[in-house]
């Protein structure tokens, strides 16, 4: 007799076996007495006494998933039914049997989090959001991948209802499950008290073969076994496949020692197809709050199909007519396409119904929260909701002559922890150059294992994990987090960048040392495309303050700006502080660009970003010396200065005037605002390592030659 023992002992000359019963057909909830030859013991067999044992039923269920993912991408003629079919027992077993959900309150604050790392498998997450109860009809996966649906071909985050983030490129939603909880973690060291749990819930993720080949992976999966985030539960969808075929091509990591190694738990499924095993690890993940869990589950990709099981063509292709026939065949499935049978319906809205029992179960540990702690309560409410706290603005520093001379970078410092002190939800760090950086908050605590109250995060070496993870950590709500790293290496994080800008979610980036003014670090440090760059993502916003002042303005919009990244570009070399007595306000920021001394209608205006202002002002100087009708204009934002209207943007860059750009890197990105009759005055090859004066002047990143072009145009 073949099978998985769980367990055995001997009692009374009875050997006593627990059993595995996805091992043993035919046998289900019943010990089974096997009788020896006299003399001998018998043998009783007993089914786990915690779990339950898949029922008819549950096929059917698992079924339903596997032929609407089937049938919707056959008929999208696009899509991938692969991963869905082998992952369907893993999806109903969690979301029925474990996950705390409510359809109807998907922004339920303590829910759990459920993030598909391998978003191509999106038909999986919509048959179970559907089947669940969420707003999503059965026309809507009919509509897979068509134009204006709520099924597109990968998740997309406020666009599906039950989606809790936008995935597809792979690793990233491992990396926000990450980010998702430690947001947990934060805010249960914050306002829990141990008479009343407030903030207690899992995070949940899927991942496949590609995920983890993607480096982020190991990023974020190092951090998350290094801070011990044990309410993260993650699932490896292990099937051998990937588009190119077996993966035995390129991947033959041993996945488990690698994240034992990194501190997890890890749990082993052998057949993807068994709900009592998949039932017992995410019980025992659930068990151990200590370390994260993965559970590695071994599944057959195109599960079902008598052709394409097991095989790369089962990944990214519909079945085709002759195969579909032949796969519902084999699951005994006689249904017309897309039909949900009616009991299939009423047993997942029974298990749904109490699993969101749970919600209202904490809005009466809520109530008696606030009777108990009614300050923190209100505090608790606040960072759900999303408000600002009252009166934050106030405390924003206005720089003088006496203290307003110095780097953007510090500038920042002194202003994030002003801010900080009175927006308790800011967070964040940098990839291990805080004291470059200058992101340390004072008296705030760092983020261990030990401390998740702290708001000081040390990321580590890990720029492309610190974005996906604090997308992950904005999208979990109740924190504003930024991280830090010089602007060269934002291109380490850029796919995190654009994926924050897609979901227009606020996350708030420190770019520091941001041009060939950092000086002897050289031209691997020395950012030149970057800012134009960033400036492409549609909904990123990006910041080059020019002084103190101008820094302190670009952290009051970044805090209020909600719907989308910011970018903050800061200098590493000090700066002037702009005499604002003489020039326009620094408010001129939320607008993107002002002018800030010149002539109504100049001849020759000097445009700039960031450190080089000073360059546009004192050009302007020169010009307008020698009678010259000038104007100096600081440009700290391309995007807020194109959002504004026709007539402000003219009195800013008149028409008739010749434009003059200076900025210390490409000049693509300006070229559109000069127009045909101006110049740029940029660089369009790598820096180079020398004390940063000796490089602008060698790259000609100055007044006098800003003077010699105009003199050209004019």
């Amino acid at each position: 007799m073949r099978g998985v023992l769980h367990g055995r002992r001997r009692v009374a000359g009875i050997l006593h076996i627990h059993w595995d019963p996805s091992t043993l057909r035919g046998l289900r909830h019943r010990p089974i007495t096997v009788p020896f030859p006299s003399r001998k013991p018998s043998i009783i067999l007993h089914p786990p006494h915690h779990v339950t044992a898949p029922t008819d039923i549950d096929t059917l269920c698992i079924n339903t998933i596997r032929t609407l993912a089937i049938d919707a991408v056959q008929q999208a003629d696009s899509g991938h039914p692969g991963a869905p079919m082998g992952l369907a027992p893993l999806a109903y077993t969690l979301f029925t049997r474990h996950m705390r959900h409510n359809p109807g309150d998907p922004e339920w604050p303590d829910r759990d989090r459920f993030v598909l790392s391998n978003g191509h498998a999106s038909m999986l997450l919509y048959a179970t959001l559907h089947l669940s109860g969420y707003n999503l009809s059965l026309d809507d996966i009919k509509a897979f991948r068509q134009w204006g649906s709520k099924t597109p071909g990968h998740p997309e985050h406020s666009h599906t209802p039950g989606v809790e983030t936008t995935t597809g490129p792979l690793g990233q939603g491992l990396a926000n499950a990450v980010g998702m909880a430690v947001a947990e973690a934060h805010l249960a060291a914050t306002f829990n008290r141990d008479d009343h749990a407030v903030v207690n819930h899992h995070t949940y993720f899927i991942a496949g073969d590609g995920c983890m080949m993607e480096g982020i992976s190991h990023e974020a999966a190092s951090f998350a076994g290094h801070f011990r985030l044990g309410k993260l539960i993650g699932f490896y969808d292990d099937n051998n496949i990937s588009i190119d075929g077996s993966t035995d091509l390129t991947f033959t990591d041993n996945s488990k020692e690698r994240f034992a190694a990194y501190g997890w738990q890890v749990l082993q499924v052998n057949d993807g197809n068994d709900l009592v095993a998949i039932d017992s690890a995410i019980a025992e993940a659930k068990a151990d709050t200590t370390r994260p869990t993965l559970i590695i589950v071994k599944t057959h990709i195109g599960f079902g199909s008598p052709n394409r099981q097991d095989t790369a063509k089962a990944h990214g292709e519909p079945l085709g007519e002759a195969e579909v026939k032949l796969t519902k065949e084999a699951y005994g499935w006689t249904y017309p396409p897309f039909t949900v049978p009616p009991q299939v319906a009423e047993h997942w809205r029974t298990q749904i119904g109490a699993r969101a029992a749970a919600h209202d179960e904490w809005r009466k540990r809520v109530i008696g929260y606030t009777r108990a702690y009614p300050a923190e309560a209100m505090e608790f409410g606040r960072r759900a909701q999303g408000d600002l706290p009252g009166g934050w603005q106030s405390v924003i520093p206005e720089f003088t002559s006496e203290n307003g001379n110095i780097a953007s970078r510090a500038a920042s410092g002194i202003v994030l922890n002003a801010i900080a002190a009175k927006v308790p939800e800011l967070i964040g760090g940098s990839a291990d150059l805080a004291g470059s950086n200058l992101t340390m908050l004072k008296d705030s605590g760092k983020f261990t294992p030990d401390n998740y109250a702290g708001r000081n995060f040390h990321f580590g070496v890990r720029e492309h994990a610190m974005g996906s993870m604090m997308n992950g950590m904005t999208l979990h709500g109740g924190i504003i987090p930024y991280g830090g790293t010089f602007l060269v290496f934002a291109d380490y994080m850029r796919p995190a960048i654009r994926l924050a800008a897609l979901m227009k979610q606020q996350v708030i980036y420190v770019f520091t040392h941001d041009s060939i003014g950092l000086g002897e670090d050289g031209p691997t440090h020395q950012p030149v495309e970057h800012l134009t760059s960033l400036r492409c993502i549609p909904g990123l916003t990006v910041i080059r303050p020019a002084d103190a002042n101008e820094t302190a303005e670009a952290w009051r919009f970044a805090i209020q700006h909600r719907s989308g990244p910011v970018a903050l570009a800061l200098t590493r070399q000090k700066l002037p502080l702009i005499d604002r007595t003489t020039h326009a306000k620094a408010s001129g920021v939320a607008k993107g660009g002002y002018v800030l001394t010149g002539d109504e209608q100049p001849d020759v205006v000097f445009v700039a970003s960031g450190s080089e202002v000073s360059l546009a002002l004192e050009a302007h100087e020169t010009m307008k010396a020698r009678g010259m009708r000038s104007a100096a204009v600081s440009m700290p934002c391309m995007e807020l200065f194109a959002q504004q209207s026709p007539e402000y943007r003219a009195s800013v860059l008149p028409a008739s005037a010749r434009k003059i750009a200076i900025e210390a890197a490409h000049p693509m990105s300006w070229y559109g605002l000069v127009g045909d009759t101006g110049g740029v005055i940029g660089i369009t090859t790598f820096g180079a390592s020398a004390p940063y004066q000796r490089i602008y002047e060698e790259y000609g990143i100055t007044a006098k030659h800003a003077v010699a072009l105009a003199d050209s145009l004019l």
